[in-house]
């Protein structure tokens, strides 16, 4: 069971709820934690359905897009209770989690091109309903900013290590592809199906969370990006693993160093 007490604090100008896309009835809970600034409300469901599984607030007509696109979302993931294992029943045990949460925001300009600043939120309500009316993301990011998992802050693991990547996209379809490594093991819709094995770019349906398993065989830098590759490189979907450990010449081994030569 999973119990959750939800808080509107005072100041808030806006009402909130969640929608649980793991949980079965009422709105998946949206109907029963719908509240207004000054409220609180307690939610008890039972998860009974393995599987990585989006939640977001979900208000009410135009308010979802706008919370949802400012953010308002994740993941839970519920696990089977004797573990995952592959299509022959083995068990798949895993080193480390990765949470990638994708995120699309639709931020409003103005007349020159440059952001819009406002003093309060909400007070960009109307502004970026006409934003996200386009279809076409600001940004598209991984945990809530361009460079979150980048740089400084990317990811770790060492040769030998395996890392099972959750991946949620609450609001479009994303593909997900991690670059010199695979999706040893993918689940795309849920753990009770048997998992894809060797997949080089797996897919992430708008409004689910999935899993990918892999164990790193080489060390460097690896990108995780989303390999519509315009999203990735202009627009900020992307992610670091850097991976520690000797590196292996049956796999990967530069033959001639680069060089100039004659026409």
């Amino acid at each position: 069971m999973i119990e959750l007490t939800l808080r509107n604090p005072v100041e808030s100008m806006m009402e909130h709820n969640i929608d649980f896309h793991a949980s079965t009835g009422a709105l998946g809970g949206g109907g029963l934690t719908h509240i207004f600034p000054g409220e609180e409300t307690v939610l008890r469901w039972k998860a009974t359905k393995a599987g990585c599984f989006t939640y977001h607030c979900a208000p009410g007509g135009a308010m979802i897009p706008y919370h949802v696109t400012h953010g308002m979302n994740g993941a839970v993931m519920v696990l089977p209770r004797d573990g995952l294992k592959d299509a022959d029943g083995n068990p798949l045990p895993y080193d480390s989690i990765a949470y990638i949460g994708e995120q699309d925001y639709y931020l409003p300009m103005d007349e020159f091109g440059e952001y819009k600043t406002y003093e309060a939120a909400g007070d960009d309500y109307a502004d970026s309903l006409d934003a996200m009316r386009t279809l076409t993301p600001t940004h598209c990011v991984f945990n809530g900013a361009v460079g979150a998992l980048t740089g400084e802050n990317a990811l770790t693991a060492k040769v030998g290590e395996t890392v099972l990547m959750i991946h949620n996209q609450a609001n479009r379809d994303s593909r997900p592809h991690l670059i010199g490594g695979h999706g040893n093991y993918v689940w795309e819709t849920s753990f009770s199906t048997p998992p894809l094995t060797g997949v080089e770019t797996w897919f992430v349906r708008g409004g689910t969370a999935m899993a990918a398993m892999y164990t790193f065989e080489q060390p460097g830098v690896y990108a995780y990006v989303n390999h519509n590759l315009i999203e990735a490189t202009l627009l900020g979907a992307a992610a670091h693993f850097v991976v520690e450990g000797e590196w292996d010449n049956e796999l990967m081994e530069q033959v001639v160093a680069p060089r100039t030569f004659e026409a």
